[in-house]
C-alpha cells in the first residue's frame, strides 16, 4: 500500500520537471518581450522607505497649503474683504499711433505729438499749403461720465479720410486695479495696441509750398477769388503738386477749439473747404480747343493747313428776328491762321467755325465735340484716390432742354461757345490735367493718384486710338504758342514748354474771368503735365495762370532742375 502511493507521487512530481534542452531553448526566444514595458523582468515590490518618504512628502505640501489657507481666510480675511468691497477693475484704451503722411522725399507731412497729459497722441500738419491734401481728423471723444463714446481717430478729408483705415492701426486694452481712493494696486495690459501704416505720397512737398506761395500772392494782389494748381507725371499718374487756395488749417479743424477761425472759415464766401482741384468746376475757355482739334482733324473736318481767316468776328442770321445779324466775335483780329497758328493765338473765329460750321466750312457740330471731349475724360470723374471729386458738364441739346425748358432749341450759336469752351461747359482743373496729359503722351488716358508705388492706379490706363499725326499737330500748335503765341511768357531759356492758354469769362456782365494755363514738359519727350486756374478774377487784368506758372519754372530751374531733365 505504501509502496504504491510512493510510486504515484513519484509519477505526478516528473509533471514539473523540465529538461535542460528547454531551458536554453526558451531562453534564446525571449525577443518578443516589450522591454520598454519592462516585461520579461522580475517584478520587485516598492520598499518602505519610498513609501515613508512620499507620505511625508505629501503631508509637508498639505500643512503649507493649509497654513496658508489659514493666513489668507482667517488673518488677512477681513484686509482682503474690504479691499475687495472698494476696489474696482477698469477697462481702459490704449491708443494706437495713426500712421506718419510723408512726402515723396520722405518728409514728415502729417505726424504724431505726444502730451504729457493726455490719453493718446494729437496730430500735428506741415503749417501751411497742405491742408486738402491731407485733410484732417476727429479726435476720440468721451462724454460727461468720462467714457469714450468714440474710441478711434476718423479721418474727416483728404488723404486722413481716403486712406483712415490703413492710417488707424489698432487700439489696445489695459485693465487696470484702483481703489476707492483711486490707488492704483495693479495694472495689465491685455491687447498691446498697433500702430497704424506709414503713407508715402507723390507729393513734392518743395514745389507744392512754392505753387501754393505763388498762387496766395497773385490772389491777394490782383483780386482773384482763389486759384487752383496741379504738376503730374504724364507716364504714371503720380500727382507731384495740388495746390487749392484757399485753405483751412488742419490741426484748428482737428482740435476743434479755435471756435473764431473755424466761424471764419465757415462764413467765407471763397468756400474754403473746396479742394478746387477736384471739386471746383469751372468754365475752361480756349484750353479745349486743342482737343477741339484733334476731333476735327480725326473727323477730317479739316486739313491742318487749311487758313480761316478772322478779322476779329463772324455774323450770322439772328434766329430771333430774320433782318438782324449775330455777331460772334474773337478776342482779336489774327488774318489768316492754320491749325497750329490758330491753337498758338487761340483764334475764336477759327474754332467757332471748325466747331459748327461757316458758309463752305464743315463743322464738327455738338455730337462730335462731347464725344471727344469724353474722349479725353473730360466732363468725367478722373478716378483720383480722394474724396469729394466730381464730374464736371459738357453742354449738349438734352442739357439745354433740362437747363432751359423756356428756349429748350440748340443752335449753331450754342455750338460755337461750346466750341472755345464757354457756354455751359464745366471741368475741373485734375480733369484738365488728365485730358492734358493724354495730349502730351500721345494717347493714354492714365489715372492720377497721391500714393507713391500705387501700381494699381498706375495700370488703370485706356488707350485714345487716334492717328499720333495729330498728336503732333497739336504739340507743334502749344509750343508755337509758347514760341510767338498766348503763352509766350513760358519761353525760358533751361526747358522747351508746349502750352496752351484759356480765359472764360463769367457772369452776365462779364466782368469777372477764370484764367487758366495747360501744357507740358520737356517738349520733345514730355514727363510732365501741369494745369493752373486762377478763379473770378477782374476781367481787366492781364495777369493770371501763365504768370503763376512761370514763376513755378523759375522756382524750380534753381531749387528742383532735376524735373527738367
Amino acid at each position: 500500500m505504501i509502496r504504491r502511493f510512493l510510486n504515484k507521487r513519484k509519477i505526478k512530481n516528473t509533471d514539473f520537471f523540465t529538461s535542460p534542452d528547454e531551458i536554453f531553448l526558451d531562453s534564446e526566444n525571449i525577443g518578443n518581450f516589450d522591454v520598454q514595458q519592462f516585461e520579461g523582468r522580475i517584478e520587485k515590490p516598492v520598499s518602505k522607505k519610498s513609501i515613508y518618504f512620499l507620505v511625508i512628502a505629501f503631508l509637508f505640501c498639505a500643512v503649507i497649503f493649509l497654513g496658508r489657507l489659514s493666513y489668507l481666510q482667517i488673518k488677512k480675511g477681513y484686509i482682503y474683504l474690504k479691499r475687495s468691497e472698494n476696489n474696482s477693475l477698469n477697462r481702459s484704451i490704449l491708443f494706437a499711433d495713426r500712421g506718419i503722411i510723408y512726402d515723396r522725399n520722405k518728409i514728415q507731412l502729417a505726424w504724431n505729438t505726444k502730451n504729457g497729459d493726455g490719453d493718446f497722441a494729437t496730430r500735428s500738419y506741415s503749417p501751411v499749403g497742405f491742408s486738402h491734401i491731407l485733410g484732417y481728423v476727429s479726435y476720440p471723444a468721451v462724454d460727461k461720465s468720462g467714457h469714450y463714446w468714440q474710441d478711434k481717430f476718423i479721418g474727416k478729408d483728404g488723404i486722413e479720410k481716403e486712406y483712415d483705415e490703413a492710417l488707424q492701426g489698432q487700439n489696445g486694452v489695459k485693465i487696470t486695479e484702483t481703489d476707492a481712493q483711486k490707488h492704483i494696486y495693479s495694472e495689465n495690459v491685455v491687447n498691446a495696441p498697433q500702430r497704424g501704416s506709414d503713407l508715402f505720397l507723390t507729393i513734392d512737398s518743395r514745389i507744392q509750398l512754392e505753387l501754393f506761395n505763388l498762387i496766395k500772392s497773385l490772389s491777394a494782389s490782383v483780386s482773384f477769388k482763389g486759384g487752383a494748381g496741379i504738376l503730374m507725371d504724364v507716364t504714371s499718374g503720380e500727382i507731384i503738386a495740388s495746390v487749392s487756395y484757399p485753405e483751412y488749417s488742419s490741426e484748428i479743424l482737428s482740435q476743434g477749439k479755435d471756435r473764431e477761425s473755424i466761424k471764419s472759415y465757415l462764413t467765407d464766401k471763397r468756400n474754403v473747404f473746396m479742394d478746387r482741384t477736384l471739386s471746383g468746376l469751372y468754365t475752361p475757355g480756349s484750353i479745349v480747343k486743342p482737343f477741339v482739334s484733334i476731333a476735327a482733324l480725326t473727323e477730317q473736318v479739316i486739313d491742318p493747313y487749311k487758313k480761316i481767316l478772322s478779322t476779329g468776328s463772324i455774323s450770322i442770321t439772328n434766329p430771333y428776328d430774320k433782318t438782324k445779324e449775330t455777331v460772334f466775335k474773337d478776342w482779336k483780329a489774327h488774318g489768316w491762321v492754320d491749325m497750329r497758328q490758330a491753337i498758338a493765338v487761340s483764334s475764336d473765329v477759327y474754332f467757332y467755325e471748325v466747331g459748327g460750321g461757316f458758309h463752305d466750312q464743315k463743322g464738327l457740330g455738338i455730337a462730335n465735340i462731347e464725344k471727344y471731349s469724353k474722349l479725353f475724360g473730360i466732363g468725367e470723374k478722373t478716378g483720383v484716390d480722394m474724396p469729394d471729386e466730381v464730374a464736371g458738364l459738357i453742354p449738349s441739346p438734352e442739357w439745354k432742354i433740362k437747363t432751359f425748358p423756356k428756349d429748350p432749341i440748340w443752335r449753331i450759336g450754342d455750338t460755337y461757345h461750346t466750341a472755345i469752351g464757354q457756354y455751359g461747359y464745366q471741368v475741373t482743373p485734375i480733369q484738365m490735367a488728365r485730358a492734358d496729359s493724354a495730349i502730351a503722351n500721345k494717347g493714354t488716358l492714365i489715372t492720377p493718384h497721391f500714393i507713391l508705388g500705387d501700381k494699381e492706379k498706375e495700370l488703370q490706363t485706356s488707350q485714345i486710338n487716334l492717328s499720333k499725326d495729330y498728336f503732333n499737330t497739336v504739340h507743334e500748335g502749344m509750343r508755337q504758342g509758347v514760341l510767338s503765341g498766348t503763352s509766350i511768357s513760358l519761353n525760358v531759356p533751361y526747358v522747351q514748354v508746349a502750352s496752351k492758354t484759356g480765359t472764360a469769362q463769367l457772369g452776365v456782365a462779364k466782368n469777372k474771368v477764370n484764367s487758366w494755363v495747360m501744357g507740358f514738359f520737356p517738349y520733345k519727350n514730355p514727363k510732365y503735365a501741369f494745369t493752373i486756374l486762377m478763379e473770378a478774377g477782374p476781367s481787366t487784368n492781364g495777369v493770371g495762370g501763365a504768370f503763376i506758372m512761370r514763376g513755378l519754372l523759375d522756382w524750380m530751374s534753381v531749387n528742383t532742375p532735376e524735373y527738367f531733365n
